[in-house]
């Protein structure tokens, strides 16, 4: 309990240098250590009080660390790994006979559903085809999907019908296409031909709020740099989306809350085979949300306007990047480049909804997960983060 009480009221956090073990009950390989999750398990995994530990962990990321990346800790090895070339993935995961636990939080981007589903459901295949059967101490694999098991991908959301929400895990899958479910199934298989010994775990948050200017769908970093761009061309922070995501109920997950969840699932035997939904067990509106977002950059702001106002911010957006080369000079930023910090598409998906979409986490607190987030708190704590580590101003 005290573990999720401390995450939750946000605790000051221990350092990751705290714990440079000999010896460690736990090893952890976490894949797409880079990402928004992935960056928060790499944080959680080796803290002193982390169940399951003292942890090692493998952080394994397709690119090497980037420049706003923290000291790494002791007890951290960062592997740079393509995860579609079989060849690569046998070569550097064989020798890790280690290992005891899996975290997967990866994920490739694809113009098309197809693709989307050939390749994540390969690279996951690669990784497990390689860590099941040559890690005797296997005793877990955490796989991260989302809630587009509920409502379809991209190319489908309002075009097949979905169930209402709030989304429960028992819901079955939508009779559409969809990578999530061919991960599942890779998964499935793989564990399976150890005989039980390898328990799993499916988690599927909501839109994540978190840190890594990586990630391919990360909220708070493209929302702040749309505002420092309008901060720096005295532009008003002007609401893009429909009427439903300005006033409606919306849920996120906190970033940390998600790891948290996934450590949870990979140590505790109450969560051994079973999906779990996570968000911070509380609702918002973006309404509330926006005049933070204008308050801690500094502009003015304008809410929904009437559907003849809407607009695509991949639209408003295009061409930016040397207005954001500047703000980087002035404000002696980190270098980055503004297609890799900003995912416009995102925010258009996230802000264009046309109905509710909204989970329910009774499953995963019955099963003794009691973690939770202020999430008003959780977004500006992450854009905190965002400041204080000079990668917006």
């Amino acid at each position: 309990m005290s573990w999720w009480w401390a995450g939750a009221v946000g605790a000051v956090k221990k350092s990751q240098d705290e714990r440079a073990a000999s010896s460690f009950q736990s090893v952890a390989l976490v894949v797409g250590s880079t990402g928004i999750v992935g960056t928060s398990l790499v944080d959680i995994l080796p803290r002193h009080d982390t169940p399951g530990g003292p942890w090692k962990v493998y952080a394994v990321s397709r690119r090497p660390l980037p420049p706003w990346s923290p000291p790494p800790s002791p007890a951290v090895t960062h592997l740079h790994l393509d995860l579609a070339d079989p060849v690569a993935v046998a070569e550097a995961l064989t020798p890790l006979t280690d290992i005891t636990h899996v975290f997967y939080a990866a994920w490739s981007s694809h113009p098309t559903e197809a693709q989307n589903r050939e390749a994540n459901s390969a690279m996951l295949r690669n990784m497990l085809s390689v860590v099941v059967p040559g890690c005797p101490a296997l005793a877990h694999v955490c796989l991260q999907t989302g809630r587009k098991h509920y409502i379809g991908p991209y190319e489908a959301i309002g075009k097949i019908p979905i169930p209402d929400p709030p989304y429960t895990e028992d819901m079955p899958r939508l009779d559409y296409p969809n990578f999530y479910y061919d991960q599942e199934d890779v998964l499935f298989e793989e564990v399976s031909h150890r005989d039980g010994a390898v328990s799993w775990s499916v988690h599927r948050p909501s839109v994540v709020f978190g840190f890594s200017p990586r990630s391919a769908m990360n909220v708070v970093a493209s929302l702040c740099v749309y505002a420092a761009i309008c901060r720096k061309e005295g532009a008003t922070l002007r609401w893009p989306g429909t009427r439903v995501a300005w006033e409606g109920f919306s849920d996120a997950s906190d970033a940390d809350l998600l790891a948290e969840q996934e450590i949870w699932a990979a140590v505790d035997p109450l969560a051994k085979n079973e999906p779990f939904n996570c968000s911070n067990g509380d609702l918002y509106k973006w309404k509330q949300l926006w005049p933070m977002v204008a308050d801690r950059f500094g502009v003015e702001w304008t809410g929904y306007e009437g559907e003849d106002s809407r607009f695509m911010l991949a639209d408003a957006m295009a061409g930016k990047e040397a207005v954001w080369a500047e703000i980087l000079q002035e404000n002696e930023l980190v270098t980055t480049e503004l297609q890799e910090i900003a995912n416009w598409w995102f925010l258009d998906a996230v802000f264009n909804v046309k109905s509710e979409h909204l989970d329910s986490m009774n499953k995963s607190k019955e099963h003794g997960f009691l973690g939770f987030r202020n999430t008003a708190k959780s977004f500006n704590a992450w854009i905190d983060k965002m400041k204080a580590l000079k990668i917006v101003p």
